[in-house]
């Protein structure tokens, strides 16, 4: 079914709108792995992959080059190192984090033209979507990551269709990608970098099955709806999936139209935490010395994610583990009256107001939430005086009830690109990839990612 819609699927065929939304989503992606380049992981995973071997394929924002499957784990690393990328609530999935590098690299390797390249792009997203919306939200609390898990099928569908398979070869694959797929949620009560590692792995797989498969290797046929296929053998409950949502308006419905586009540096459900926050203190002029405590709501599948376990995360010493702290997204929002990859820095991470301030919030399940439709949520803040304040965020930004601009996207990603480039060539870049569709070659493009 999958392999059939993939297949099928050629550029013109896609709605222009969705067009259009896929080249800002790819903009955004490549924008946040630019300024993932300048952190201190980054380096520490690259230097890691580089000692294994070098290759021709580049590094988004850095000076390596590797071998093909290196640089693709390396660069979805990068899109998804800072949470900043794209997510799709009724996936509960980061489409991007390996969609855009495996359709980057794969196809790189084949030279293809930019707009068959998006077309591979799109429909491993819009699958990937689906196959995560089968779930119904159960891989995490089975203690799976979803980006491992549906990832590799995202990734093997954007790797096969570059890569010239025929249906029969692209079920194969899914087959075969299931045998790769992997990623489990312990980075949540931990310091750890692996969630990153679990966006890359996924298109390393694919690009493996994509062309095993090509060769007449030969997969399961049945890796979802099968005796222990995905949605029996990752899921708690496995009779509560429904198979039923992959193929339901396939082609005609496009959940891509929906993939949010982050504009805060964290996990999503603390977003309606920090603007809520910042709602507060702006409007009345609170500071840390006028707060005596501050309370965030949030939905109930938020607390394993960002509230427990409340020790490790009251003072995260490394951005990963601040992205995940309800505690640390409250009381920096407080502190420093924005949240932004500054707030990722050394200096905000130590900062011993935010650290304060982060002991006096507590959390409470929301009961006015409407997860899964939106991350919603909120605040209530007391003041040394006795008066509280409140507010709340039911509607994300980037939603179609609120879209972003066009503009608003590229700023994200002049702003991000810009901590490893001058402005006038991330300009340049922006440029050539809001026009990728024109390119005979998409390693043209992917050969000026790198460092200068």
């Amino acid at each position: 079914m999958l392999a059939g819609f993939v297949t099928g699927l050629d550029y013109a065929s896609i709605p222009a709108a969705i067009r259009e939304q896929a080249k800002l989503h790819l903009l955004d992606s490549v924008g946040i792995a630019l300024a993932s380049a300048s952190f201190e992981y980054a380096h520490k995973a690259c230097a890691g992959l580089a000692a294994l071997g070098s290759g021709e394929y580049t590094v988004i924002g850095m000076p390596a080059k590797l071998a093909l499957r290196d640089s693709v784990l390396m660069n979805a690393m990068l899109v998804h190192g800072l949470e900043f990328d794209d997510t799709s609530i009724r996936g509960r999935i980061h489409p991007s984090a390996f969609s855009a590098p495996c359709a980057l690299g794969a196809g790189t390797f084949v030279k293809a033209r930019g707009k068959d390249m998006l077309a591979a792009y799109v429909a491993g997203v819009e699958c990937a979507i689906r196959i995560g919306m089968a779930a119904r939200g159960g891989f995490s609390p089975a203690g799976f990551n979803a980006v491992g898990i549906v990832g590799a099928f995202g990734s093997v569908l954007v790797a096969g269709k570059l890569f010239g398979l025929d249906p029969a070869q692209l079920t194969a694959a899914q087959g075969i990608v299931y045998s790769t797929a992997a990623g489990n949620r312990e980075f949540a009560t931990t310091d750890s970098w692996t969630k990153r590692l679990e966006a890359g792995w996924p298109a390393v797989g694919a690009i493996t099955a994509a062309m095993l498969a090509k060769q007449g290797f030969v997969g399961s046929r049945t890796p979802y709806e099968g005796k222990f296929g995905v949605f029996t053998t990752y899921l708690n409950t496995p009779a509560a999936s429904d198979l039923a949502a992959i193929p339901a308006g396939l082609g005609q419905d496009w959940e891509f139209s929906r993939v949010l586009i982050k504009m805060l540096p964290s996990c999503f459900f603390n977003h309606p935490i920090i603007n809520s926050t910042l709602a507060v203190v702006r409007q009345h002029d609170l500071h840390p010395r006028d707060i005596r405590g501050m309370r965030a709501f949030l939905p109930q599948a938020a607390v394993d994610t960002v509230c427990e376990p409340r020790a490790n995360k009251l003072a995260p010493r490394d951005i990963a583990a601040a992205q995940f702290s309800v505690y640390y997204s409250a009381a920096c929002a407080a502190v420093r009256r924005q949240f932004t990859l500054q707030e990722m820095d050394a200096d905000a991470l130590d900062d011993p107001a935010i650290r304060a301030l982060a002991a006096k919030v507590e959390y409470a399940v929301d009961p006015r939430s409407n997860f899964p439709a939106h991350y919603s949520g909120g605040v209530e803040i007391t003041a040394v005086d006795g008066r509280q304040f409140t507010a709340r965020e039911d509607v994300n930004l980037g939603s179609t009830e609120m879209p972003l601009t066009a503009s608003a996207v590229e700023e994200k990603f002049l702003g991000n690109a810009q901590r490893v480039m001058s402005r006038p060539r991330a300009e340049e870049l922006r440029d050539l990839l809001l026009n990728i569709e024109s390119c005979d070659d998409v390693g043209a493009i992917t050969a000026r990612l790198g460092a200068a």
